[in-house]
C-alpha cells in the first residue's frame, strides 16, 4: 500500500526523517557554483549543514518542466537504478513525461528491480536523435567518464540540466548541482525529495529505493550507515518494501557463472602488508571459460574484506572492450578510497571508490599497488 504523506492534512511525513535541511543550500550551475572552502571537510561539524542541497530550488526546476530525461551511471548498480525509477515514480505522479536511459544494460542479476521493464538502453532501444525533452537529470555520478555513452546526448541537449547526486567529486558536467555527500545513497535523497514534492511513495517505489540504500550500504553495514538510514527504511517498509524478497533477488539468485567467478576472484587472492592489503584479479578469459558476464564481479570485492586484518583492498577487472582494468577500491580504515581512485581519474567515496586505467595486468598493478600501500603507510 502507498504511503500517502498527507497525514492528519499535514503535508508531512511521519516521523523525523524528512525535515527540511538548515543553513545555506547549494544548487548552482556547475559553470557559476561556490567552490566549497578548503576549511569546510566532511569532519568539520559545519559540513552537514553548508553542504546540504536546496530542495525549494530543485522541487521549483522539477514543476517547471513537463518531460524528463533521466540517466545514471555506466555499469549501473542498485543507487543507480533504484534512485532512477524512484525518480521515475516521483514524475508519474506529478503527470510528468518520463524515460530512464542509460548508457548501459541493466545487469541480468539486478533485473528484478524494473519488473515494467521501463529502464531503456541507448543504442539498443532508442538513438541518440531520438532523445528530447524539457529537463535532463543525471543520477548517482557528477563524473562525464561515469555517464559513458549518454555523455554526448547530455552535451547536447536543449533542456535544462540537473544532477542529483551523493558523490565527492565533479566534473563540469553543465548541470545544476543538487547534492549532498553525507548522504549514504542517492535513493535516500530521491526519498527525501517525494516528501519534499509530497508525493507518496508506492509499493515499486519503495523496493527500488531499498534496494538502492540497502545496497550502497553494504546492507547497513558501512560507516555511512547513520540513524537517518534506518529512519528512511522504516519509512520505505511502511510503504510496502518487503526486506526478506529484495535479499533474495539480490544475493539468493546466482547463476552458476557467477559462483565459478566468485571461486576464481578468491582463489587469486594476495595479501600484503602483514595482511592489510588484499588485492586480486579477473581476466577477459574467465568470463568466457566460467560462463559469467561481466556484471557479476559487482561486490566480489567485499568478499576480500572478510579476511581478519584487511584494512584495504583492490580488485583489478579487465574490461572486454576497453584496453584496461576497471579498478574497484574498499577500505575499512583511515585510507581515503575516494582519493585512491581520484590518483587514476575516478571517484567515489572514502570507503569505497572506483577508476579504470589502461595497460595490461602487470602494468596497471604495477601503477596501482605502490600508491595503495603508500597510502597504508602514511595512515599508520
Amino acid at each position: 500500500m502507498a504511503l500517502d504523506f498527507q497525514v492528519l492534512g499535514q503535508l508531512q511525513c511521519p516521523g523525523s526523517l524528512f525535515k527540511p535541511d538548515l543553513g545555506t543550500n547549494i544548487g548552482q550551475s556547475s559553470r557559476s557554483r561556490v567552490r566549497r572552502p578548503r576549511w569546510l571537510h566532511r569532519n568539520h561539524p559545519l559540513y552537514g549543514k553548508l553542504m546540504s542541497l536546496n530542495w525549494d530550488l530543485l522541487a521549483k526546476q522539477i514543476h517547471s518542466c513537463n518531460s524528463f530525461v533521466l540517466c545514471s551511471h555506466i555499469r549501473p548498480d542498485c543507487d543507480a537504478l533504484g534512485s532512477e525509477l524512484g525518480l521515475a515514480g516521483i514524475l508519474d505522479q506529478l503527470g510528468k513525461q518520463v524515460r530512464i536511459i542509460n548508457g548501459h544494460p541493466t545487469p541480468p542479476n539486478l533485473a528484478f528491480i524494473d519488473p515494467q521493464r521501463r529502464i531503456e538502453v541507448l543504442g539498443e532501444h532508442v538513438q541518440a536523435e531520438q532523445i528530447s525533452g524539457d529537463c535532463f537529470v543525471v543520477l548517482d555520478t557528477s563524473a562525464w567518464a561515469q555517464i559513458g555513452p549518454m555523455g554526448d546526448v547530455l552535451r547536447g541537449f536543449s533542456g535544462k540540466k540537473l544532477c542529483i547526486d551523493h558523490h565527492v567529486g565533479e566534473d563540469d558536467l553543465g548541470t545544476q548541482f543538487f547534492k549532498d555527500t553525507q548522504a549514504e545513497a542517492t535513493g535516500h535523497l530521491v526519498a527525501k525529495l517525494a516528501k519534499h514534492l509530497n508525493v507518496p511513495i508506492n509499493k515499486d517505489m519503495a523496493k527500488a529505493l531499498y534496494a538502492a540504500i540497502a545496497t550502497d550500504t553494504g546492507w547497513f553495514r558501512f560507516g555511512s550507515t547513520t540513524a537517518d538510514t534506518y529512519r528512511v527504511i522504516a519509512e520505505l517498509l511502511e510503504c510496502g518494501a518487503v526486506p526478506s524478497e529484495i535479499y533474495g533477488d539480490l544475493y539468493e539468485r546466482d547463476t552458476l557463472g557467477r559462483v565459478r567467478l566468485r571461486g576464481r576472484i578468491l582463489s587469486r587472492t594476495t595479501a600484503e602488508l602483514d595482511g592489510q592489503l588484499v588485492y586480486t584479479h579477473v581476466l577477459k578469459e574467465d568470463f568466457a571459460e566460467t560462463g559469467a558476464v561481466s556484471s557479476d564481479t559487482e561486490d566480489a570485492i567485499n568478499l576480500t574484506l572478510a579476511i581478519a586484518g584487511t584494512q584495504v583492498a583492490v580488485i583489478f577487472v579487465e574490461q572486454l572492450n576497453d584496453p584496461g582494468f576497471k579498478l574497484s577500491f574498499r577500505s575499512r580504515c583511515a585510507v581515503d578510497c575516494s582519493q585512491l581512485a581520484g590518483r587514476f581519474g575516478g571517484g567515489g567515496h572514502k570507503a569505497a571508490a572506483g577508476a579504470f586505467v589502461k595497460g595490461t595486468l602487470d602494468e596497471v598493478q604495477s601503477q596501482v599497488l605502490p600508491v595503495v600501500k603508500q597510502a597504508i603507510a602514511d595512515q599508520s
